[in-house]
């Protein structure tokens, strides 16, 4: 199996498949479930004890991609579909009869697009909180008790995320915590077409190695629920993808030279991607690549992640109504 540290994504179920192999080999201590359509594929990878969160350098818990290339189009009808798979994957996280108080946090740098997810779904996020006591009392029981916030980031606050966040916990007192942010992808294909929840909290930054302190349940006390859109990859995934794409159509077009081949299966070893990562020092590390059409595709995905939320937390919004009750 290949070390999960080398693995540069905040994908569990990126992790698990390249930790797995080609063969997609079992490993101890992860499961998974998938099922597809002709819309998404929804995968669950849940990791039940130590060993599995040892061999995919993650947390124990449940990490749940939906995967469309329909969020990176402007296709309505789909991400209505996306968006009601979406609330109903959060309910088995956020349980509103339960979780009563939710606070809403939207991670990132709004002045960055690609990091901007966080703070653009709040903006769309119905807050409640303040104004509960004007409800009327014959829908009272159909709105949630939601408050949200867009925190900055260290390099705008000069605070770190954590501090900020827990003692807005601290004052606010919420049963749950729903954090949004960005995230990095291990493969192009992924980039603003994926969506994963999880119950094990997030490391702000984490996937493009600027990693900030934790906000699980460790660091803030209640339940943190993440989701996520990997809207980057990083340079050195970028050159190792496109060197695979060219050894394959080498090994195609020649799979009869022993000597090609055999010079291929070195160079697919599993130092390759640190030899790139060593060939674009000192910027591999610094540099990320987006698609050009991100600042559209970042205001789709704020919609789906957002309507979505609101379905949950608000039982009083549908998903034909749901742009009313939205900013």
């Amino acid at each position: 199996m290949k070390n999960s540290r080398n693995i540069r994504t905040d994908l569990a179920l990126e992790a698990r498949e390249a930790v797995a192999g080609k063969d997609m080999s079992e490993i101890d201590g992860v499961n998974i479930l998938s099922s597809e359509d002709d819309i998404m594929t929804v995968t669950q990878v849940e990791i039940v004890n130590e060993k599995g969160s040892e061999a995919l350098g993650k947390p124990q818990g449940k990490y749940i991609t939906i995967e469309s290339q329909s969020l990176r189009e402007n296709d309505i009808d789909a991400q209505k579909k996306i968006t009601m798979a979406l609330s109903e994957k959060i309910k088995e996280l956020v349980e509103p009869e339960k979780h009563k108080k939710v606070l809403i946090v939207g991670l990132g740098n709004w002045n960055v697009t690609p990091d901007a997810l966080g703070p653009k779904v709040v903006k769309r996020i119905l807050v409640t909180r303040h104004i509960l006591d004007s409800i009327p009392e014959d829908i009272k029981d159909s709105v949630g008790n939601v408050a949200a916030v867009s925190p900055g980031v260290l390099g705008i606050t000069g605070i770190e995320t954590a501090e900020i966040i827990k003692g807005i916990v601290e004052k606010v007192k919420p049963d749950a915590v729903v954090a949004i942010d960005a995230l990095a992808a291990r493969s192009i294909s992924r980039i603003n077409s994926t969506i994963q929840l999880s119950d094990t909290g997030i490391n702000p930054g984490a996937g493009i190695g600027n990693s900030r302190s934790p906000l699980n349940r460790d660091t803030l006390g209640v339940p943190v629920i993440a989701i996520g859109v990997p809207t980057v990859v990083d340079a050195a995934t970028l050159v190792n993808d496109t060197f695979d794409g060219i050894l394959i159509s080498m090994a195609q077009k020649d799979n009869e030279d022993k000597r090609t081949l055999k010079c291929i299966e070195h160079i697919c070893s599993e130092d390759k991607f640190e030899d790139i990562l060593n060939a674009l020092e000192p910027y591999s590390g610094n540099m990320f690549v987006t698609p050009k059409e991100v600042d559209a595709v970042i205001e789709r995905l704020s919609d789906v992640i957002a309507n979505a939320v609101n379905i949950v937390l608000h039982p009083v919004i549908d998903i034909d109504d749901v742009k009313n009750f939205s900013f």
